[in-house]
């Protein structure tokens, strides 16, 4: 009995931003610097309260622009990876701490 398995690897190279998930790392960084510069550029009261949203977008940045050099390197060898998985689960965590953390001092002021 055969099982009906399909493999299906992923591109490499510049074929990386033919693919449609792919293609969504440029606005992805993209948008991920404009909320880096954003939030440095701002002027804020106490310094400290911006310091968790420039950490989680400096991380972001930069983990969103080795994922799409590491795929475009080809350091995945075509098969699916899980570094993506779990980036995506860091970044939902720290954005999701940021928000109850600042709903908590919204509450408290």
């Amino acid at each position: 009995m055969s099982s009906a398995t399909s493999t299906t690897s992923l591109p490499s190279g510049l074929d990386v931003l033919t693919t449609f998930p792919d293609v969504l790392f440029i606005p992805e960084i993209t948008f991920g610097g404009l909320v880096w510069i954003l939030v440095a550029s701002s002027k804020v009261p106490l310094p400290i309260l911006q310091g968790w949203v420039m950490f989680v977008s400096v991380f972001c940045f930069i983990m969103s622009t080795t994922l799409l050099c590491l795929y475009i390197f080809g350091v995945h060898r075509g098969s699916s990876s899980w570094i993506a998985l779990v980036f995506a689960f860091l970044a939902t965590l720290m954005y999701v701490i940021h928000k109850i953390c600042s709903l908590l001092r919204w509450k408290s002021s």
